[in-house]
């Protein structure tokens, strides 16, 4: 377990995988680190390979970093709502219906990994403007409690976990 300091009311059990994926740095730091290593890591994959998928009905490797930006949108929307003390309860989402509508085969890495970008900009701008009090706050989201800070850590240890599944099964 990274030195996150989190405490188990922060988040859902689920999560921890993430967490335990996430950086030994704080949330800026992290995402910043992660922003430059991902860019780069989809860069290094061979064009042949970004509509590869290494079994039937698994996503490809550009379904997968769309999916890496649909969770950060959905769960950066989740850290300002809890950022603000907005106290209503978070629906989840399906994120297999996300992928079969967000049509990757359709675009070239490069147009995913310019939306990538901004959102990752988007959401180290985010997270910079958030104090310490304000990390702590907890909210609900899926029905289980979670904290800002939690998101930022479950951020990059989300797509940490995705690019290795990439490395393992894909390369």
């Amino acid at each position: 377990m990274i030195s996150t300091n989190l405490n188990s009311n922060e988040f859902h059990p689920y999560y921890k995988l993430y967490i335990d994926n996430a950086t030994d740095l704080n949330i800026i730091e992290s995402l910043k680190q992660n922003l430059d290593s991902v860019v780069s890591f989809y860069n290094g994959i061979t064009e042949e390979k970004h509509d590869y998928s290494y079994a039937e009905g698994k996503w490809t490797i550009k379904d997968v970093l769309l999916h890496i930006i649909d969770t950060e949108r959905i769960f950066t929307y989740r850290a300002l709502r809890i950022a603000r003390l907005d106290k209503t309860p978070l629906p989840g989402y399906e994120q297999d219906d996300f992928a079969i509508t967000a049509k990757a085969t359709k675009r070239s890495l490069e147009s995913i990994l310019d939306e990538y970008k901004a959102v990752r900009h988007a959401s180290i701008a985010l997270f910079n403007s958030f104090d310490a009090e304000t990390l702590e706050q907890i909210g609900e989201a899926s029905g289980s409690p979670i904290s800002v800070r939690a998101i930022g850590y479950i951020l990059t240890g989300h797509e940490n976990h995705h690019n290795q599944v990439i490395k393992e099964r894909y390369l």
